[in-house]
């Protein structure tokens, strides 16, 4: 092996222990630590969503964008829609090559221009959705213990941290028991704020055909959100699992929690919510005292289901960067790091979350679109060519990936970006188109990567690796 081939063989043994650091970062996963079932990656992501965060979707679709109940529904059920679509196409690809997603994504990038994608996913999952989540976590805690919001932030934030440094089997299981009471508790919950809710309510509108794209857009962008993690939970099963089965229980798993949730949060608007500075305490304050303590409990334990992929993911991504670290835990020391960072910036989000979380959302699926649009469009134009070997070479480029993936958001972005703190040059001739940067930035990266980039031919194949290039199996 050379210097300039990335090890791709994990070093420790692993296997199905709970209790245990999870050894290494971003290498292939070998068969003889392959285990577990399609169906435990429906509540793998499932718990993560059912949370606040997914509720203020909703929330805002009403409350901030002004679109009708119904209306409502329709835009969040084709945004998650089309975001668990592709959640499950990618999450079908991990047993196969055994790999974290955004190292699957070098064939489409190269090793180096592979920087783009992993860097946007280091810094909008380890820091940005983290900071999200521990916000909306802390506040629930804070109305349930009367602790300062500060304080409560540190005690979730120490427990996510601790989860993502044991690794992928901890994060499964935890993930999977807390399924259960976080699925109890939010069906009782959705069914009283439903019964309560007055779905024909008269509400101002901000005009309907920006208002719909709006919340289609930020449906997509959180439920998109987990695009760039897909394959990182799906690695570990055998290789010869069923794709079909392990990539619908993955988007089931996103579009059932999420819809759902976000449908709630839409209801409670109309039910007349007092307001409050705490936006989780106001969306409890309309459920009976016993029900709405527990939902505070399952808010601040479903942003810790949220952040431990969050974290994790996260620290894999900033590996998959090409990093060399010495450390043999080092993916687990990375997401120490990580889950610092994210507390400051968490911290900084206390004040004025709601504001900061809709631009989140936008901004989310500003770069996962186009990034989606060059990855689907190279798998495409690859079905019938072998890309392992491309994977942990650095000696292999692909210039069209980044190219067409920075056009792709430059151009979309600056036509038809629609948020607080800019608006492109479309919606500022035509306010009522609301934001289609995301549709827009998967069709022009796309567009741009299928004309740069042709279906490579085997010579050529071999040429990008070049003659001397080790095979791994």
């Amino acid at each position: 092996m050379t210097d300039q081939v990335e090890p791709s063989t994990r070093p420790g043994v692993y296997g199905e222990r709970v209790a245990a650091v999870e050894p290494g970062g971003v290498e292939r996963i070998p068969e003889t630590e392959r285990h577990g079932s399609p169906v435990q990656l429906f509540w793998t992501w499932a718990s993560p969503n059912l949370e606040f965060a997914t509720v203020f979707i909703g929330v805002l679709a009403v409350g901030a964008f002004g679109l009708g109940f119904w209306q409502t529904v329709l835009a969040l059920s084709i945004g998650t829609a089309l975001g668990s679509v592709t959640h499950g196409v990618l999450s079908a690809r991990g047993p196969g090559h055994g790999v974290p997603q955004m190292v699957l994504g070098r064939a489409a990038f190269g090793f180096w221009g592979n920087i783009l994608p992993a860097g946007l996913m280091s810094v909008t999952a380890g820091i940005g959705w983290f900071a999200v989540n521990s916000v909306s976590g802390a506040f629930a805690l804070s109305a349930l213990t009367h602790l300062p919001a500060l304080g409560s932030l540190v005690l979730i934030v120490l427990l996510q941290i601790i989860v993502a440094f044991f690794g992928h089997n901890l994060v499964h299981v935890f993930e999977r028991y807390a399924f259960v009471f976080l699925a109890v508790v939010f069906v009782v919950a959705s069914a009283v704020i439903l019964i309560r809710s007055h779905p024909g309510a008269a509400i101002p509108s901000a005009g309907v055909p920006g208002a719909f794209l709006l919340t289609v857009a930020s449906a997509f962008g959180y439920a998109a959100g987990w695009n760039p993690y897909a394959s990182d939970y799906a690695r570990y099963l055998p290789k010869a699992t069923n794709r079909l089965a392990t990539g619908l229980w993955s988007g089931l798993g996103v579009f059932v929690s999420c819809v759902v949730l976000e449908v709630v949060g839409a209801a409670s608007v109309t039910a007349g919510v007092a307001g409050s500075d705490n936006p989780t305490e106001a969306f409890t304050g309309q459920l009976p005292t016993v029900v709405a303590g527990l939902t505070l409990v399952a808010i601040a334990l479903g942003a810790v289901a949220a952040n431990v992929l969050n974290i994790y993911s996260g620290a894999m991504s900033f590996l998959a960067m090409g990093i060399t670290l010495s450390a043999k835990f080092r993916r687990a020391l990375v997401a120490v790091v990580f889950g610092t960072a994210g507390f400051f910036v968490a911290w900084l989000g206390l004040d004025d979350a709601g504001q900061k979380y809709e631009n989140f959302l936008l901004v989310i699926a500003y770069w996962i679109a186009p990034w989606l649009g060059v990855f689907f469009t190279d798998q495409y134009l690859r079905r019938r060519t072998r890309i392992d070997d491309l994977l942990y070479d650095r000696r292999y480029r692909n210039g069209a990936g980044p190219v067409a993936m920075a056009v792709g958001i430059v151009v979309s972005v600056a036509l038809f970006g629609n948020q607080t703190d800019y608006v492109g040059i479309v919606p500022r001739l035509v306010p009522d188109i609301g934001d289609v940067t995301f549709l827009v930035g998967f069709a022009v990266a796309g567009a741009v990567y299928a004309t740069l980039r042709r279906p490579p031919r085997a010579d050529v194949a071999a040429a990008e690796l070049g003659a001397n290039t080790p095979r791994h199996t």
